[in-house]
């Protein structure tokens, strides 16, 4: 239930809110190390590779505490919920029940305004588990913030939509549109649960990043920590409407789960401007609630008035461990740890503070690796060892000297996750500066996989981005009984057509076409329900459904190709089919006869296994006019993340001398002349002054 209060009313609410909150409590009782903070806060000089104390981790009594204080409150309301806790790494600590919650969870991007969408995931209802709503909302607020940006749910409702801000007419998406599509459980780079004590991460989110309001992050004594998910509606949807406040009972009782762990005033979203917008945090101020910290102690008994449980959510959480402990961010347990300095190093030998992503044994999980691929038929194309580590040097380097987009205070270091793959899309390398979203991850590699993959006619099995599309199964969109919809079902080989027929060549997009290099920037304005992005009088890119077919939970080939594998896991998690999805995202073959047990995955390739991304921060990487891979970035600010792609690579080129560049300028997607339309593809757009020590303006144009 959604009950709007008018201006003087969010005005007095958001004085309230300023002055009773907790902004970032240790209620965990923990301590961060001193020259954390200092790192933190770190302009143009990147800090030395410390870490956060040994204390900074959510303790399973903290776990315990928060879900109580939730459910204190959402008993207060009446209103039986679902919580969830995880750590920073989406290691899941705990989930509870209460007696009376909603079991499952009906996806809607209506908001009670407009026809209802058919297809995509759009009305499914009473099939997906609250456990797994509630898990994807904590790992959204987990994954979204950091030491210096705390973003909710409700930050990516506003920042995914298909205006920016939602409801504003004839203006762009939002910068992160599609990035709710990451993070799947099939992806091959998310680590899936192990079973008794927490491991190493990133771990998978459910149903991907949420969009719905109930997630919340968690700090303790300032320090992101974990996040917290709450259902309690049984509606999974977004905000469409954010020009004012809502009571959103979700969010008041995740509110109330954060008292004590609640980020600082100074880093919420809503202290952080976005294309000169003001993001937003909340629209549940701790004034509101009914339920004081009293009436969560003592825990058990608390809990046991709920007349809950902690419960299994199979591949994600053991019950009979009840509450656990989390891991300590920045150390190997969590899954990310500082780099070996010699590795990771500026053209003087300089350490560039970076980390990595390491397995249960401390290992370097993606460690530059030279490409087994033979671009353009010739092996000797291929990049080398050394020349991905310089290229992730490069753009590390570069993110170091760059002014961060979303975080405060203003003149901060950008804070990004880099990949690159080769034209097959296997990872050569990973590499991530301090304190990066976890989100940018597995984003960065869709990105780079993207990029690739469009831009690819010389790849070494020889097939084309059209001949891939049309081999892949139909996606089959299912009703609330697990009945295949009554509905056209959506076709690659119609994606591969709308794209031809789009861009007015019969060729594109296939082996016999000239080449093409696609950014994610010039493949997103591909994927917008208009193009150009924003004017709503343009047709739909023909990579999106059209208006009135659109929504979040179905924007056309991004959640196409991963929608089969999606449905699969619901079903593995709601005990419908005892297999879980595989670790690549695209080729299932879907629910085709329920409730038998059908799924496959047929003609897998590794190209797009983590799914493909839609919004900027790729660029494909070229040896003289071949092919041979591609970098993404993400993490801080879409236009830091084309910029750091772009210039990384092109100076990563200068210092190798190897041949290695961008795509050459008259190969580019910007180049292509579009029927019909005026406006042409973008490739990259860099930011006007970048840098954080000199004034340098316009820094990407000539490349």
């Amino acid at each position: 239930m959604k009950i709007s209060v008018g201006k003087l009313g969010l005005l007095l609410l958001s004085c309230t809110f300023f002055l009773a909150s907790c902004g970032g409590g240790g209620g965990g009782g923990s301590t961060v190390a001193a020259e954390q903070s200092a790192a933190s806060n770190t302009v143009s000089t990147p800090a030395d590779p410390v870490t956060c104390g040994d204390n900074c981790f959510l303790a399973a009594t903290d776990v315990e505490t928060i879900i109580s204080q939730a459910v204190a409150e959402a008993s207060a309301r009446n209103l039986p919920s679902t919580i969830a806790v995880v750590d920073r790494v989406g290691n899941v600590l705990g989930v509870f029940a209460m007696t009376g919650a909603p079991g499952t969870v009906t996806i809607t991007s209506t908001n009670d305004i407009g026809s209802p969408i058919t297809g995509g995931l759009d009305g499914i209802s009473n099939v997906i588990p609250s456990t797994m709503a509630a898990i994807s909302k904590a790992i959204t607020g987990a994954y979204l913030s950091t030491q210096e940006n705390a973003f909710t749910t409700r930050t990516a409702s506003q920042i995914i939509q298909e205006n920016f801000n939602p409801g504003e007419g004839n203006v762009p998406s939002g910068p992160l549109f599609g990035v709710q599509f990451s993070q799947l459980a099939c992806s091959d780079f998310s680590q899936r649960d192990q079973g008794g004590a927490s491991s190493v991460g990133p771990h998978r989110a459910p149903l991907g990043l949420s969009a719905d309001p109930g997630g919340l992050p968690l700090y303790i004594d300032g320090v992101a920590v974990g996040g917290v998910g709450v259902v309690a509606d049984g509606i999974y949807g977004l905000d469409k409407i954010i020009t004012n406040f809502d009571t959103d009972f979700d969010e008041l009782i995740a509110t109330s789960a954060t008292r004590g762990y609640a980020a600082p005033l100074d880093i919420r979203a809503d202290q952080i401007t976005i294309v000169g917008k003001t993001a937003r945090f909340s629209d549940s101020f701790v004034d509101e609630l009914l339920s004081s910290l009293s009436d969560a102690q003592p825990i058990a008994d608390t809990i046991a008035a709920s007349d809950g449980n902690y419960v299994s959510v199979i591949g994600y959480y053991n019950s009979a461990s009840q509450t656990k402990a989390g891991t300590t961010f920045g150390q190997p347990n969590s899954g990310v740890r500082p780099a070996d300095a010699t590795v990771f190093v500026d053209s003087d030998g300089a350490s560039l503070d970076a980390f990595v992503f390491v397995d249960q044994s401390n290992v370097n999980r993606y460690p530059a690796t030279a490409a087994a691929d033979s671009p353009s038929g010739d092996a000797l194309n291929a990049l080398t060892a050394s020349e991905v580590q310089i290229i992730l040097n490069e753009a590390i380097n570069l993110a170091n000297e760059s002014r961060a987009q979303i975080r405060v205070p203003a003149g901060t270091q950008a804070r990004v996750t880099a990949s690159v793959v080769d034209t097959n899309g296997t990872i050569l390398g990973m590499g991530r500066t301090r304190d990066g979203p976890v989100f940018g991850a597995d984003v960065s590699l869709q990105k780079a996989r993207t990029a690739t993959f469009f831009s690819g006619t010389g790849r070494t099995d020889g097939r084309a981005p059209a001949e891939i599309l049309r081999g892949f199964p139909d996606t089959l969109y299912i009703n609330s009984d697990l009945t295949l919809l009554d509905t056209p079902r959506p076709s690659f080989s119609r994606y591969a057509l709308d794209a031809q027929l789009f861009l007015g060549d019969a060729d594109a997009l296939e082996s016999t076409g000239a080449p093409v290099a696609f950014s994610d920037r010039a493949g997103g304005n591909l994927s917008r329900p208009h193009y150009p992005d924003g004017p709503t009088t343009g047709p739909p890119g023909p990579f999106s459904k059209p208006e009135g077919e659109w929504s979040v939970f179905s924007v056309g080939l991004q959640l196409d190709l991963v929608y089969n594998s999606l449905i699969q896991h619901v079903a593995f998690v709601a005990g419908i089919t005892p297999v879980d999805v595989e670790q690549n995202c695209v080729g299932n073959t879907g629910l085709a006869q329920p409730p038998a047990v059908p799924f496959q995955t047929v003609g897998q390739v590794p190209n797009l296994a983590n799914g493909i991304q839609i919004f900027p921060g790729s660029v494909p990487i070229y040896r003289g006019e071949v092919l041979v891979g591609g970098i993404g970035v993400s993490g801080d600010g879409v236009d830091q993340d084309d910029m750091i792609s772009f210039l990384g690579l092109h100076r990563a080129g200068l210092r190798l001398n190897t041949g290695i560049h961008n795509a050459p300028p008259e190969i580019r997607a910007d180049t292509l002349q579009i029927p019909g339309q005026s406006s042409r593809l973008r490739y990259v757009n860099c930011p006007q002054t970048p840098f954080i020590d000199n004034n340098d303006t316009e820094v990407c144009n000539g490349i």
